[in-house]
């Protein structure tokens, strides 16, 4: 059993730097780079101005983007799973075919936003500004939720947020 439990441990400890972020990415994507497929996992974008930057295909999982402006930003491939996109400007920003797993969009701006293939299971967009987005299904809408305050593409619903 200890053995087992040693095996599990050193495993851990062997993954951990893969989870991390990484420094040098995050400061020069902070300060205006372009940082395709780079490794921003945590990274705090909070309140930053990036706008028509490329995060292609980067892991921006739980960053926070709280109150950024991130206008024209691609964003396509990217694993933006469980970020903080409170009330970010998102215009005309790329999200195709990225996963947006629970992240938080309240207030949001995402007008003209590409949501085209995006995963959005858990997503909330209560209050998000959405009108003119492309690209969005029932089928997406479907796995998130919103408040009476989201405003959606012509023809499109959303469930209503439930408090867990």
């Amino acid at each position: 059993m200890k053995r087992i439990a040693l095996v599990f441990l050193a495993a851990s400890f062997l993954a951990a730097p893969a989870m991390a972020q990484n420094a040098s990415q995050v400061s020069a994507a902070q300060n205006g780079a372009n940082c395709p497929k780079c490794n921003l996992f945590q990274a705090d974008f909070n309140n930053r101005t990036l706008k028509n930057k490329n995060f292609a295909g980067a892991r921006l999982r739980q960053a926070d983007m709280g109150l950024g402006i991130f206008n024209g930003t691609s964003f396509a491939g990217a694993d933006l799973r469980d970020i903080n996109g409170s009330a970010a400007l998102f215009g005309r920003a790329n999200f195709a075919g990225a996963n947006l797993t629970n992240a938080n969009f309240v207030g949001a701006y995402l007008e003209h936003a590409n949501l085209k293939g995006a995963i959005l299971s858990g997503v909330n967009f209560s209050g998000a500004e959405m009108r003119t987005a492309t690209g969005l299904t029932q089928r997406q809408m479907d796995q998130t939720c919103g408040d009476r305050a989201t405003q959606l593409p012509a023809g499109l619903r959303i469930p209503v947020c439930t408090v867990q």
